[in-house]
Order: C-alpha cells, then structure tokens, then sequence
C-alpha cells in the first residue's frame, strides 16, 4: 500500500498537473469504486481544483463550492497521466478525471477492488475520514512520545496504527525500526526516552529520505512505478538477503498476509523471533539465536 513518501509524490505531482485547472468530467471504468451517493460525484464536474492533499494514506482534491474528492489506492490503486479524453485501460481501469490539458486515470491491479473514491462536502467531512493519527513529521518529540506512550501495544503496530501515526504502514515501519536498533515485538510501555528519541529521530529520517528519493526518481512526473519494495531498503522485503549494517541475513515474521522484516543482530541482540507458522513446525529445532541459526 502506498505511503506517506509515495503518496506525498503523487500529491505533489498532481497539484502541478491540475491545480487551478477546470475538471471537465469524470469517466467511471468500474462503478464498485465510487463509495458515496451524496453528494453525487458527477456535481464535482465543472469545478475548479483548488487544493490537492494528504490525508493519511488518502488523496483529497479540493475544489470549488468546498467539494472533496477523496482517493484512496489501498494495495494496488495507482494513477496515470494521459492524453485528454483517453480511454480508460479495460481491465486496470477505474476511473478517469478529465481535465483540458490531460485525464488523471485510476488504476487498480489484480481481481480485488478495494481503491475507493468518496466525494465529501466541507472541512468537518473531509476531518472524519481522518482516523486521528499525528503527523509524523510535523510533530515534536513529546508529541510523538504522547502518541506512542497512548496505548501499549508492539512498536511495530504502534507505528502502522492510523489513530496513532498517519501515513506509515508495514514497508518504512520495517525501515524506521532497523534505523533506530529496536525490536518490532517491544512493546510501547517498556521504551526508555533514549530509546524513543531515537525512534522519533528514525522517523523522520526514514520518511524523509525516501520522500527525497521517489520525488527525485519521477522528476516531476507521475511515478511508473510504486512499489513496497526497493533494492536501497535495508530489510523490508529483504528475507535472507544481508543486512546492510552487519550482514546478518534478514529475518522475518509472517502472520496472514502480512510480513515483518527485521535484523536480528541489528535489532533484537540476536534472538530470533518466532514466526507463528515455521516455529511452530520446527518446535525444539526452532534457532533461538542468530548464531545458532
């Protein structure tokens, strides 16, 4: 799913593709995308585009008359930049906004359907769509420490809790955690302030970096490629490949669908974490160690 990097480039690159511009009409390739009936979608045609943001994970177009129109890509939505009026692409497209320079094409992978567009009205609206969570970056350290400190849980859905922290999810929480030396399973309630500060500094440093790097990467342009993964991560989506700071294969735990990826030198003095499914398998033969691995 995108994040708060790839979402800010997307965000930037829209607003100097659209800002200011008319929106001529909207062009659905799949009705199951448009989750809102009032106020009907086609009212936000014939608007002009005053504001593109953030808002978590979401995307929100402003435009006149205090209409939003709301976006979110959830794993696989993704957007292309096309010739005006072109037609949607029949099996990944979900939508098309046209504007008179270009058409803004939602797109979306795989059999699922779960990208979304919501047209809301007014500030109070668009504020309930947003599950609550600080700003990573725009807050200080005792907000961020209040934030964490709020509930006990593992840093690692800490982080990616949207009422907690907006904008991170599992691939630069896998990134932030091996910056900053910690365990993804500690909990919240037994971090010292060293050991925040240097989480809160990982923060922003991880997101930063990367928002620095996609943004240089698309020069301007909307990104060909949005991935979870990249080669210059240091252990998301890097099972059994080196770490990069002490070359111990990266670990993983696996739940369901989802994975964390940590160093386990790096970050847990060497102790292997349980993964629920190959630990239970192996049992008494389960490593406990990095070295014994």
């Amino acid at each position: 799913m995108p994040e708060l990097p790839d979402v800010t480039v997307y965000v930037e690159t829209i607003t100097s593709h659209v800002q200011g511009r008319k929106l001529e009409k909207i062009r659905i390739g799949n009705p199951f995308v448009v989750r809102s009936v009032e106020p009907p979608l086609y009212e936000a045609e014939g608007k002009t585009v005053r504001d593109v943001r953030r808002i978590g994970k979401r995307i929100a177009i402003g435009l006149d008359d205090d209409l939003w129109i709301v976006i979110h890509l959830m794993i696989a939505g993704r957007f292309r930049w096309l010739k005006p009026g072109a037609r949607i692409p029949g099996r990944l497209g979900l939508a098309s906004f046209d504007f008179d320079n270009g058409s803004l094409v939602l797109t979306e992978a795989g059999t699922q359907r779960r990208a979304s567009i919501t047209l809301v009205r007014g500030e109070s609206a668009l504020e309930e769509i947003h599950r609550g969570g600080i700003e990573p970056l725009d807050a200080d350290l005792a907000t961020f420490a209040a934030a964490l400190k709020s509930e006990n849980h593992t840093l690692k859905r800490s982080l990616t809790d949207p009422r907690l922290f907006s904008g991170i999810g599992n691939a630069y929480s896998d990134e932030i955690l091996h910056r900053a030396h910690l365990s993804p399973v500690k909990h919240t309630n037994r971090l010292t302030d060293e050991e925040i500060a240097r989480l809160f500094t990982a923060t922003r440093e991880i997101l930063i970096e990367w928002t620095n790097r996609l943004r240089d990467q698309a020069h301007g342009e909307f990104p060909a490629k949005v991935t979870a993964f990249h080669d210059e991560m240091a252990v998301h989506g890097r099972y059994g490949k080196p770490c990069p700071v002490c070359g111990s294969p990266v670990q993983r735990i696996r739940y369901a669908s989802n994975e964390t990826n940590y160093c386990a030198r790096c970050q847990t003095d060497g102790k292997l974490l349980a993964d629920r499914a190959l630990s239970r398998l192996l049992k008494q033969d389960w490593p406990k160690s990095i070295d014994e691995l």
